[in-house]
Formats: structure tokens, sequence, C-alpha cells
């Protein structure tokens, strides 16, 4: 029988997505109301996130299944450890990219809200269902509200840059429903759940094709979380968006290394018969070398948005090595490590415009508020329809230190959680004995070191640049909501770093829960034995 509370699995996709359509009933001209209804949507997703966090801690799986319908004939609906984690970082971010907007970002361009609105829809609704085919659903939901997001507003280069991420995620869709239908047309099955216990018994004439429908699709996931070379689509995107636009774009490569470690664990785990651990080695190469770029591209770029799009390379990177260790203590330590960079690297996006606020344009590249991506006509009018926020006290001063946090979480330093979650990657990879692990081991602990020390250099250089040999001529005005969202992230990656020990537990227990998946198997077919494989 059903509880109540496996009701509210539901809720983090229909808030958004009647949040959205009521903004779009009442039009885009009044936009306080919209506002209004955004900020309620929002923060119902936080307290939900929050509550679903806790129900997650529990061994149990949640399971809702719409209309009732038996499991491998109905769209169901999964809570576990990872499950809640996301939603919860998707919920802490979008509520501060879109407080952050409030400011005035949600006038540079036609039906902002609306667009945030559908993009939490997809992204909730990617990370809870159970099955293939509505993941492919979702993540068009998300990819379409995606593409508005990153066309937003104006300039040349946005749209360019829009139109090759549009582009390389449409040829990623189509990657992924080939792996889909091919992977129905020897399964029978899209249910993940059901998917994991026929991997057993796949003949040997089939598997070699399942595995290659399987590839396909992951390489879809792979392109998502911009793995290396297929990753090479996201700095100029990310770093011509809207401030707001990028600050939640910047979780959408975090939805391919869910994909990765939701489907690969449940089908390549310990009990898929010859095809356990297919393809880690290419998840452990591509990872390294993504950090390789990621770093590279850390150094080459004196672009501030740039840098910050080469900074989620690194945290991809960094994931997709992690995740194709293969480990338990490794997995948990890369959801933590997730965690924090997420967080971290939205509270940059945000931090990049406040900075570079009042700056000469040219000081370094091009300043993000103003026409840096184009001609910039709309905003430059909007401009001059108000000025922005007040001259904060010690303006400056906050922004430094706000950067400073930035550079020691994104390098990975003491004595926030970028340092602890590398920490415990670290610590779990090098305990296996096994020659291959043993490689991979240096491997990830020379990639980490290196990307840590590229990012310093990359960070302080920037920062001398900013705040010391081209400053604003002025104190730059900053609003109350724009400089609140980003301490929020800060606040929280702060106190993932005093509540390490319960953050850590935590995360193990999600990354045991992916490892070993018999309560998500039971819990999916719980009560449905005429459903059972």
């Amino acid at each position: 029988m059903t509880a109540w509370t496996d009701h509210l699995l539901m809720a983090p996709i229909v808030v958004p997505m009647l949040a959205g359509a009521i903004m779009i009933l009442i039009g885009d001209r009044r936009r306080n109301l919209i506002g209004l209804i955004g900020l309620a949507s929002t923060v119902t997703l936080v307290l939900l996130a929050g509550l679903l966090l806790t129900m997650a801690d529990e061994p149990v799986v949640r399971i809702y299944r719409l209309g009732n319908w038996p499991t491998l004939f109905g769209i169901v609906l999964v809570l576990d450890g990872l499950t809640a984690l996301m939603l919860a970082l998707a919920a802490v971010l979008g509520f501060a990219a879109f407080v952050f907007s409030l400011g005035r970002w949600q006038r540079a361009g036609a039906f902002f809200h609306p667009l945030f609105q559908f993009q939490l829809m997809g992204l909730n609704g990617a990370f809870l269902t159970g099955d293939l085919f509505n993941l492919f659903v979702f993540f068009e939901v998300m990819l379409a509200a995606s593409y508005g997001m990153a066309l937003h507003g104006s300039g040349v280069a946005r749209v360019r840059a829009g139109l090759h991420y549009i582009t390389v995620n449409l040829v990623a869709s189509l990657l992924f429903l080939i792996g889909v239908s091919v992977v129905y047309g020897i399964t029978g099955t899209l249910n993940m759940a059901d998917l994991a216990f026929r991997m057993r018994d796949i003949v040997a004439e089939d598997r070699g094709l399942l595995e290659t429908g399987l590839a396909i699709m992951g390489i879809a996931f792979l392109i998502k979380a911009a793995m290396w070379p297929l990753g090479f689509w996201l700095p100029p995107t990310y770093a011509a968006a809207t401030t707001p636009a990028a600050a939640i774009l910047s979780i959408l490569s975090k939805v391919g290394i869910y994909a990765v470690l939701r489907v690969w664990l449940l089908l390549f785990g310990g009990e898929t018969g010859p095809s356990v651990g297919f393809g880690s080695h290419w998840l452990v190469v591509g990872g390294l070398l993504t950090i390789a770029f990621g770093s590279i591209a850390v150094l080459a770029t004196q672009n501030l948005p740039r840098l910050a799009g080469a900074s989620v390379l690194i945290s991809s990177g960094t994931l997709l090595a992690a995740i194709g260790a293969g480990q338990v203590a490794v997995t948990g330590g890369a959801l933590f490590y997730m965690a924090s960079s997420v967080l971290a690297i939205g509270a940059f996006f945000l931090l990049i415009e406040l900075v570079e606020r009042g700056r000469e344009v040219g000081a370094d590249v091009l300043a993000v508020t103003r026409a840096a991506f184009g001609s910039g006509e709309d905003e430059e009018e909007l401009e001059e329809q108000e000025i922005v926020g007040v001259v904060i006290p010690g303006t400056l001063a906050i922004l430094g230190f706000a950067f400073m946090a930035c550079a020691l979480l994104l390098a990975g330093l003491p004595p926030l959680s970028g340092f602890l979650a590398k920490f415990a990657i670290l610590s779990a990879v090098m305990g296996p004995t096994g020659t291959g692990l043993r490689l991979t081991a240096w491997g990830l602990m020379a990639a980490l070191i290196l990307s840590g020390f590229a990012t310093v250099i990359a960070m302080v250089r920037s920062g001398i640049d900013v705040f010391w040999t081209n400053p604003a001529r002025r104190p730059p005005r900053i609003g109350v909501v724009e400089i609140l969202p980003i301490a929020f992230l800060l606040l929280i990656c702060i106190g993932l770093t005093v509540g390490a020990e319960p953050t850590m537990d935590y995360m193990q227990a999600a990354a045991q829960q992916l490892h070993a998946p018999t309560a998500y198997l039971r819990g999916v077919f719980a009560g449905r034995p005429d459903a059972a494989p």
C-alpha cells in the first residue's frame, strides 16, 4: 500500500510544471506576479528536497507508480540516496540562480521564468524516473528549456554558441534514442530494474549487440557529461550565457554523470554475468583526459566565464574517473565532491558578474554585464532603464572573500569541502592493491593534484587582475538579491565542511545502494509478484 509520503515523489516534477504553465498563461508583462510565483516554486522545491533527503536516509527505497500501474507497464519514480542528493543540488542551485535573476536578468529576454521552471522540471524528472524511455523524455524537456536559457538575451556570440549547443545535444539525443531502441529490441523492456535482472540471462549471440546499444546510449550520456573529446561545446556555451542561465546550466553536465552512475552500476554491476565492469577502463581514461583538457583550458584562458566553464570540465573528469574505479568508497567520495563542486561552480558563475561589473570593457577580456558577447543592445537598454543595486560598504572586500572561497573550493585546497572531497576520493582509491587499480589510483592522484595546481594558478592570476591590476574605477553597485545567493551557496559549502562526517556517511550509504542495488530492485518490484521478471 502506498504511503501518503510516497506521493511527494511527484511534487518536484509537478510544482515547476504548474508554475511554468501558470506563468505562460499570465504572460510576460506582469513580471512582479511571475517573480512571486517563481520564488514560491523554488522555495517549495528546496523544502521538498530537504524532506526527500530525510526520507532517503532510510534503508528502504521509495517507489511511486503513476496510476498504480504494474511496474513493467507504468511510469515508475524511484527515490534513493543518489536521487535525493541530485534533487537537493538542483533545488538549491535553482533557488540561488532564480533569486539572483530577480535583480534584473529576467528582463534580458522573453519568457525567462517559464523556461527556468521547465528546466527544473526536466532536471527533477530525469533524477526520479526509473525507466530509460522516461529518462529520454525528461532529458528532452530539460534540453528544450536549456536551449531557450542558452539563447536568452542578446548578442551574436551568444546565439552562435547557443546554436552549437543545440546541434551537439540534438546529435546526443539521436544517439540516446538509437541506443534505447536497440536495448528494447533485444530485452523487451526499458525499466532499469527489469533490465538489471535480464542482463544475467542475455544469450551470448545477443550480448554483443546489447552492449553496443548501451555503449551508444552511453556516448549520449558522456556528451552531456562533457567528457573529452565530446565536451568542446561546454566552455563557450556557458561563457556566453547570461549569468543566472549559466549558473543553472552548470548542473546539466551532472545529469550525464548521474545517468552514467545509475545505468552503469545497475546494468554492469557485480551480478550481471559476462558484462560486469563493461566500459570501466574507458570511463577512467576518458575522465583523466577530461581533467587534463580542463586543466589546460583553465591555464589558457584569462576570461572568467570560460575559466568557470573549464572548471566544470575538471569536475566532470574527476567524477568519471572516480566512477570508473568501481569501488564503493571511491564513489562515496565522488558524490561528496559532486555536491561541493556543483555549489562552488554555481556560486562562481554568479560571482563573476559582480566582480566584472563596473570594470573597463577589455580590462581582461570582456565584462559579462556589458555587451560582452555581441551587440548587447537589449542589455545596454536595460542598463539605461535602472541603476543596479546599491554601493554596499566594503563591497570589494566581500567580493574578494567570496572569490577566495570559490578558489579554495574549486582547487580543492584546505580547509573547505573541496579538499575533504578530494581527500576522500584519494584515500579510498589508494586502498586496492591490484595492478590495474593501482595504476588508476596513481593516475587519478596525479590528475587531481595537477588540476588543483592549475586552478590555483588561474584563480590567483585572475584575482590579481580583477582586484589589483585592473580594478573597477568605483565600487560596483550590487543588489541584496545578487549577493545573498552567492553567500547562500558558499555557506552550504562551509556547512558541508563542518558537517563532513554525517555528510560522508550519507554519501557512503548512497554509494553502497548504487553498488549493491538489492534494495532498489526489491523496491521497484515490491508488492507486484505478477510483474516480477
